[in-house]
């Protein structure tokens, strides 16, 4: 028998060619290579049946997150580095010389004589702090010349952050940003253990950016500890909120005028208010990180739901005109001019209610963010009127 084609056999990752040139050196070169494969196999048979009876002291597991081998694993372990792998590259948990300061500094920012004093929380980058969130700070102080805004955020607590809000300061407005102190912030009330958890990777913070829930939960206990009112940054303020006191708004009603959602974006409390321990205790009890809503406006409906009507409570519901006049599906209408509304005697009614009851309109930023304000609109007509700089409305 001979071979006329060229036969190529890769052995451990050596080539061998071999091109016959007669039957013998033909026949000798197959039963070589016959006889290497078979005692490839016979090694690895043997070292197999040999690592099966032998106990090893430690365990291997395979990450293919880093495509590497980790040593000595346990379950629980591999459970917890999961865990630490979903928490966000931030710094939010850092403590350093700024955390330190934050108690003596949120006392003598607010020392000054505050005709009302707002919190708002920033944990994204101080570069995606933007024109439409500028605008929003700038209704504050439209309708609040002499109020306090504390923005609690570490990348605004910057020269950046300093140069972003400049403007404002240099116009005697009083606006700060400081970097939160959170285990000050949580200390002694029911979330502490929550976020100790959280934090050492006992808990896992779900599939929802983890930042969003202490967003939620950072401006419950910065009411709890300082009192005030905390407002989301897409919120415009219409009018002054110096006559609301423990309010919280519904965000949408029945049809016997019922609430049947609250929402979070804007709250106004004293400071050890009943009510906010409730929201705090709700929050670290009944924690999900993979809901959209649960810890936040579907926390908050869920605890005025069981304490509304109970002695010891005492706080006011304002119905949806108050805060959120115009729902999330229909905002996109406001940033358009009439002549591209299909209802023009709604748009010409919106607004003259906007003016008349609402103390401000929530932008419902997750369907708003991409909308750009047309010249001629009735956000651009609004924020024109609400504005200080009244810089790159059209742009917002």
């Amino acid at each position: 028998m001979t071979f006329k084609r060229v036969v190529s056999h890769e052995i451990f990752g050596h080539r061998l060619v071999s091109r016959s040139k007669s039957p013998v050196i033909s026949i000798v070169l197959f039963s070589l290579l016959i006889f290497f494969m078979f005692a490839y196999s016979i090694i690895s048979n043997m070292s197999l049946q040999s690592a099966a009876f032998t106990v090893l002291p430690i365990s291997f597991t395979i990450s293919t997150q880093w495509n590497m081998i980790v040593e000595g694993d346990s379950e629980n372990d591999q459970f917890h580095r999961g865990i630490r792998r979903k928490l966000p590259e931030n710094e939010i948990f850092r403590s350093d010389e700024l955390t330190e300061k934050f108690h003596g500094r949120v006392q003598e920012f607010f020392n000054h004589k505050c005709e009302v004093q707002f919190f708002m929380t920033w944990i994204s980058t101080a570069e995606s702090f933007g024109t439409r969130e500028i605008l929003a700070v700038e209704s504050v102080f439209k309708a609040h010349p002499h109020g306090c805004l504390m923005i609690l955020s570490r990348t605004l607590d910057s020269a950046q952050g300093h140069m972003i809000l400049k403007p404002l300061l240099d116009r005697g407005f009083k606006v700060q940003a400081v970097t939160p102190d959170l285990p000050f912030l949580l200390k002694n009330t029911p979330a502490e253990a929550w976020f100790n958890d959280i934090k050492s990777g006992e808990k896992d913070p779900g599939g929802i950016p983890l930042a969003q829930n202490l967003s939620n939960l950072m401006r419950l206990a910065a009411l709890y500890k300082y009192g005030g009112v905390y407002l989301d940054t897409d919120f415009i303020v219409l009018k002054s909120f110096k006559g609301l006191k423990n309010t919280i708004g519904a965000q949408s009603t029945n049809s016997a005028k019922n609430w049947t959602r609250l929402n979070n974006a804007v709250l106004v409390f004293d400071m050890n208010h009943p009510l906010l321990y409730k929201f705090i205790e709700e929050f670290a009890l009944t924690f999900d990180g993979n809901k959209w809503g649960h810890n936040g406006p579907y926390m908050v409906s869920r605890v005025v739901h069981r304490v509304e009507g109970r002695t010891g409570y005492n706080f006011t519901i304002l119905p949806p005109v108050a805060f959120y006049p115009v729902d999330w599906i229909k905002i996109v209408r406001l940033f358009k001019v009439p002549s591209q509304q299909a209802d023009p005697k709604w748009f010409e009614a919106k607004l003259q209610e906007l003016n008349e009851k609402s103390y401000g309109l929530h932008l419902w930023n997750k369907q708003s963010s991409k909308l750009m304000v047309e010249e001629g609109s009735a956000m651009g007509k609004l924020l024109a009127e609400h504005c200080v700089l009244c810089n790159q409305i059209y742009s917002s």
